[in-house]
């Protein structure tokens, strides 16, 4: 006899669930260590600054991020790069918003499969999401090359970049059923499996987000220091 489905809830990650976003500490953490020169600062110094000075967006700060990321991470140490993961879970880990925290904990409790999709390394999301209670967590995945050295190619770039798809992808693997499944995200990159979703909420949106859900009637929840917002 075929084992009954399980209801899904899918989180984003980065700005979602965690305080900031696990792929600028890794960044920050490498060139702090050394793995990562001093200079790849430069390639998101000027973002960075602009967002602070609200003259620019977060995620024009998150693509300076990235590209520092990927210009200089071939011929880091896959071990170098497990240790500084770990370390920044370890010390960082509970930075977490209440509201994504205490809805995972509830929906744990009442048998939902917790599903986390993210664009970050799936390296540190190994490490941060099983914390929290999640089944099962899709991220980037990067290529390990001779000596176990990072070659700086992302592996199926194309399909992780996907949610949606990777969405259906766990439902059927999983055995899954997308029937009053809960879907939680930040950006209009989440909008995609969003819209598989029974319940779709918006937390803390940016703004093309924010107007995506309110073309289509879907929650939005702002958590701003103590206090948790529904709109």
């Amino acid at each position: 006899m075929k084992d009954a489905q399980k209801k899904v809830a899918v989180f984003d990650v980065d700005g979602t669930i965690f305080r900031s976003s696990l792929l600028i500490k890794l960044v920050e953490s490498m060139v702090r260590e050394g793995l990562l020169p001093k200079s790849a600062e430069k390639y998101y110094e000027k973002a960075h600054k602009k967002w602070l000075d609200r003259e620019g967006g977060y995620a024009e700060y998150i693509a300076a991020m990235v590209e520092a990321f990927y210009k200089h991470i071939k011929g880091v140490h896959y071990s170098d790069f497990i240790e500084i993961s770990k370390g920044i879970v370890a010390n960082e880990g509970n930075h977490t918003y209440r509201y994504t925290r205490d809805l995972i904990k509830r929906l744990k409790k009442e048998g939902y499969f917790l599903l986390a999709v993210s664009h970050s390394p799936k390296t540190i999301l190994d490490q941060f999401c099983p914390r929290l209670g999640f089944d099962k967590t899709y991220g980037m995945m990067y290529e390990i090359g001779p000596e176990d050295r990072l070659t700086g190619e992302i592996t199926d770039k194309h399909l992780i970049l996907n949610k949606a798809y990777i969405v259906k992808r766990a439902v059927e693997k999983e055995n899954l059923t997308l029937k009053d499944s809960i879907g939680v995200g930040d950006t209009e990159g989440d909008i995609s499996f969003l819209e598989l979703v029974d319940t779709p909420i918006c937390f803390n949106p940016n703004s093309n987000l924010y107007r995506h859900a309110k073309l289509n009637n879907w929650d939005v929840v702002v958590e701003r220091k103590d206090v948790i917002y529904e709109i």
